[in-house]
């Protein structure tokens, strides 16, 4: 690229910056936003770089580089930042939920429209895709594979749904006892934790872990509440993150909790599904720091090449939530057909048990990254509000309904 076109690109890209800047309403929150899109960013980050593929005679299958590099299992805790996104969704939630024009069911209602429309989008046209991929030649545990990958980070919305429904009662409680409201929910996986780790474990029943899965996450949702409502100040975050902090490391160092916070083939335990007191204790320290930069972070973002790209990534939340495993899936499915044919492609098709596989890995993210904003040009469409009252736009809606239910009976191994 010559020097003038070089210069030109960032031009445009100054004045794109510029019009962002300009077009930002002044009470916008820049630094709820950033906190927001960096959480956004850690997740398909975290997928590309700890999860990875084994190629064999029946297809391609998951693999983790945890397996055989436990050491890299401190990135976890820097990727793993959905305990941020649940305190920032809290605390959006407050404000749009005191902002609200009717009812708060009408509120709900219009809240989990916007989650529900991208997830339909993203199964229906798996749906699709499952048998024209099949009909090319793709082997069934491939196909098994990606669906499962597909469907993994829609679990989030599911509870995010959940814990948005919850939004009132939150807020009563944290107009009542502050970030404090929290507190029972850390105790309660704290209670579940020890019953299913502690001496009477061979006793427990398997599904007693399921029990954490609502107040491992909405503990930070309720911080982000409390924090909205105005009853977390900087030396509740200070406990936060020096509490957490703390008890992190005794959970690591005395109780012997796993230190990867995603799961680890082979390993009996795991933090992140259901999440475990480890998993609060890091988003309690996460918070605490997030609370604590907020001025800070809201002052550099203040920076219109700095801010652009995060009122990008917001526009677009949910199309990077449904869509960045489809887009590692479109570079490593046509790798694993070449794959059987004797041609090995390093990060993609090999085994992530090389200092190698993780260089590979690292030079395919901006590949994967083009891929999704391709993918996003078209799947934005499914964050739109959906088109009401024609006959043509209901049958739509049901058949990628059904097209949906279809795709989650066969990723769940249902059929």
């Amino acid at each position: 690229m010559s020097a003038l076109s070089t210069n030109a690109a960032r031009s445009h890209v100054r004045r794109f910056a510029a019009r962002v800047d300009a077009s930002t309403p002044a009470h916008r929150d820049r630094a709820i936003d950033g906190l927001r899109a960096l959480a956004l960013l850690a997740v398909p980050l975290g997928h590309w770089m700890l999860g990875g593929f084994r190629l064999d005679a029946d297809g391609l299958h998951n693999a983790s580089p945890l397996s055989t590099f436990g050491g890299l299992a401190p990135a976890s805790w820097v990727l793993q930042m959905l305990g941020i996104f649940f305190l920032v969704g809290g605390y959006a939630s407050v404000l749009s939920y005191r902002r609200r024009a009717s009812t708060a069911a009408a509120w709900l209602g219009g809240r989990l429209a916007r989650l529900g429309r991208p997830v339909l989008g993203v199964t229906a046209v798996w749906a699709v895709l499952l048998p024209a991929l099949s009909w090319l030649g793709v082997p069934g545990d491939t196909l098994r594979t990606a669906s499962t990958l597909v469907i993994q980070p829609l679990w989030f919305v599911g509870v995010y749904t959940v814990v948005t429904a919850l939004t009132p009662l939150c807020v009563a409680l944290a107009r009542r006892t502050g970030g404090w409201a929290a507190l029972p929910l850390a105790g309660s996986v704290a209670v579940v934790d020890f019953l299913r780790y502690g001496p009477f474990a061979e006793a427990m029943p398997s599904w007693l872990s399921v029990l954490n899965l609502l107040p491992g996450w909405l503990f930070a949702y309720q911080l982000g509440v409390a924090w909205g409502e105005g009853r977390i100040g900087k030396r509740g975050a200070r406990l936060l993150l020096v509490g957490g902090g703390v008890l992190f490391a005794v959970l690591l160092l005395v109780f012997h909790y796993p230190a990867s916070m995603v799961g680890v083939p082979g390993e009996a335990r795991t933090n992140s599904h259901p999440p475990s007191l480890l998993v609060v204790a890091l988003a309690a320290t996460q918070s605490g720091a997030a609370i604590l930069l907020r001025d800070r972070l809201g002052r550099l973002l203040r920076r219109p090449l700095l801010w652009a790209p995060v009122v990008v990534v917001n526009l677009s939340a949910m199309t990077v939530l449904c869509w960045h495993q489809s887009a590692m899936l479109a570079a490593a499915v046509p790798a694993s057909l070449a794959g059987a044919g004797g041609v090995a492609v390093a990060g993609l098709t090999t085994a992530p048990e090389t200092v190698g596989w993780l260089l590979a890995r690292f030079a395919w993210l901006p590949v994967f990254a083009g891929l999704l904003v391709l993918i996003a040009r078209y799947a934005r469409r499914f964050e739109a509000p959906w088109q009401a009252g024609t006959r043509a736009a209901n049958a739509r809606r049901a058949l990628a309904g059904v097209l949906a239910a279809g795709f989650a009976v066969f990723a769940l191994g249902l059929a």
